[in-house]
């Protein structure tokens, strides 16, 4: 893998403990305009990001967020914008958002790996809260919260599963195989 993209996949991990260093705003920028590159269903950038680095409303996201391990010292919300999702004619029940929300948290994720930060998806956190914390108007609703710092020299090594994951034992080629034995005959 010498491909500099490759690696930072391979290399990505899930930072759940962070220096109390405050971020730089050019760091937490280069973020976000990488988050716009995000793929998007039919170009529409359907997300609104909200970019939270006052240590007070951090903490206050914390205490709404049970799956908020890290002590990041920024966060950037993952917001769907509904209003721009009815402007398109889409029914609100439409699982492509969704998509493309999981595209941008990636997004972030390997951006802020490549610029030296730690960061970590979090998706266990009381969407009415953060609403009432962030001050979101009605149309936008939090999908996920990406916490971003310095990663802690100390810091734990990142998880492992049982046994390595390959490539191949989360692949089956073309279709999976028949479980009915006379199908095979």
């Amino acid at each position: 893998m010498a491909n500099e993209l490759l690696q930072a996949i391979r290399t990505r991990r899930v930072v759940r403990h962070m220096t109390a260093e405050p971020i730089d705003r050019a760091q937490l920028i280069a973020v976000l305009q990488a988050a716009r590159w995000a793929p998007s269903a039919g170009n529409r950038r359907l997300q609104r990001f909200v970019a939270v680095q006052r240590p007070d409303t951090v903490r206050l996201l914390r205490m709404v967020s049970p799956g908020m391990l890290q002590h990041p010292a920024a966060v950037v919300v993952i917001c769907i914008d509904w209003q721009r999702v009815a402007q398109y004619g889409m029914p609100r029940q439409n699982t492509g958002v969704y998509v493309d929300v999981g595209t941008v948290l990636q997004t972030i994720l390997l951006a802020a790996h490549a610029i030296g930060l730690g960061a970590g998806p979090v998706t266990s956190f009381s969407k009415a809260a953060v609403r009432v914390i962030l001050n979101l108007p009605d149309h936008l609703s939090p999908e996920a919260l990406v916490c971003l710092g310095h990663p802690a020299p100390d810091g734990s090594p990142p998880m492992r599963t049982r046994g390595r994951i390959t490539w191949q034992s989360l692949t089956d080629w073309e279709r999976f195989p028949s479980t009915d034995p006379s199908a095979d005959a």
